[in-house]
C-alpha cells in the first residue's frame, strides 16, 4: 500500500533546454537540474511506520524547511494539503538574478497586503508542481506558463497553518514578454528584487520567538524599488534563502536557526504556529 506521504512526493515532467536563452541562465539552468532536494524522514512506508510508532517532533515553523524538523504524527489529523509556488528567475538588465514577487491584495483573508511569490494549493487536474506554480502564477499576474521553463523543485517547507508548500523554481528568459497583469482579487502589486538579495546580511534583520521552550529566527528582509517600501519575511523569506544558497552554492552570513521541537502528539486543521 502506498504511503500517503509517498503519493505527495515533489514531481516533474522532463523538459527540454529554451529554445533561445541567455549563456548565464543557460548555465544555470544545467545546473539546477542537477540539484536533488534532501529526502524527507518519511519516504516509505518502513520509515512512516516507525514514525508512527515513536514519539515524534512537531512541524516546522513559519518559513522553515520540512525535513529539518521530522513528524510523529497521526495520519488521521495530519494530512497537510499541498501547495506551490513559483520563483520565477530573470536576468536583470544590469546582469543580476532578479525574482519576480507580489504584494497581496489587503481584502484577501490571510496573509492580505503581504509580500509572497506567485503560486496556491493543488487543484486535481495539475500534473505536477510546476503546472501547480505556472498555473497559480497565470492567474494571479498573467504570467504565460510557456514563457517558464521550470527547472527543479525544492524541498517542501510547511507554512503556520500546516500547508506544504512547494518551490518550483523556473526561468523567465525572456522577460520583454511578460507583461505583468494582476489580478486586483488577489494582487495588489507585481514587482522584482534582487534574488542575492537573501543571502546577504544588508537590509535584514531578525526576531527570536519561542514556542514550547524552543527559541528560533524569522527574518525580515526591507526592499525599496520605484518609491514603493516592501517588508519580506516569513515563509517568503525562508524559501528564497534557501533557493539563494542553491544558486549562488553558498550560504548566508547569518544564522537562519531552525527550531528543534518537543513532541507534539496531536495536529489538526485547527492548529495554527506562531
Amino acid at each position: 500500500m502506498i504511503s500517503i506521504l509517498r503519493r505527495l512526493t515533489t514531481s516533474l515532467q522532463p523538459l527540454m533546454d529554451p529554445p533561445t536563452s541567455s549563456p548565464r541562465l543557460l548555465a544555470l539552468t544545467h545546473q539546477l537540474r542537477l540539484y536533488k532536494p534532501p529526502p524527507l524522514s518519511w519516504d516509505d512506508d518502513s520509515e512512516e511506520q516507525r514514525i508512527e510508532e515513536t514519539a515524534g517532533k512537531v512541524v516546522s515553523q513559519v518559513g522553515f524547511a520540512e525535513s529539518k524538523t521530522p513528524i510523529g504524527r497521526d495520519p488521521e489529523t495530519f494530512r497537510p494539503k499541498r501547495a506551490a509556488v513559483l520563483i520565477c528567475l530573470f536576468e536583470g538588465d544590469g546582469g543580476d538574478l532578479r525574482v519576480v514577487l507580489t504584494k497581496r491584495s489587503s481584502g484577501l483573508s490571510t496573509h492580505s497586503g503581504e509580500v509572497s511569490l506567485p503560486g496556491g494549493k493543488t487543484e486535481e487536474g495539475d500534473k505536477d508542481d510546476g503546472d501547480t506554480a505556472t498555473r497559480e502564477a497565470k492567474e494571479e499576474i498573467g504570467l504565460d506558463p510557456k514563457l517558464v521553463n521550470v527547472v527543479t523543485v525544492l524541498e517542501p517547507f510547511l507554512s503556520k497553518h500546516l500547508l506544504r508548500v512547494v518551490p518550483v523554481i523556473g526561468l523567465l528568459n525572456d522577460k520583454e514578454a511578460f507583461k505583468p497583469a494582476p489580478n486586483p482579487a488577489e494582487v495588489e502589486s507585481v514587482f522584482d528584487a534582487p534574488l542575492e538579495m537573501f543571502i546577504k546580511d544588508e537590509n535584514r534583520r531578525a526576531e527570536e520567538r519561542e514556542w514550547m521552550g524552543n527559541k528560533y529566527l524569522i527574518h525580515f528582509f526591507d526592499y525599496e524599488t520605484n518609491n514603493k517600501k516592501y517588508m519580506i519575511w516569513g515563509l517568503t523569506a525562508g524559501i528564497l534563502i534557501r533557493a539563494a544558497s542553491i544558486v549562488y552554492e553558498r550560504p548566508p552570513p547569518f544564522v537562519e536557526q531552525n527550531p528543534s521541537h518537543k513532541v507534539l502528539r496531536s495536529v489538526d486543521k485547527n492548529t495554527v504556529l506562531p
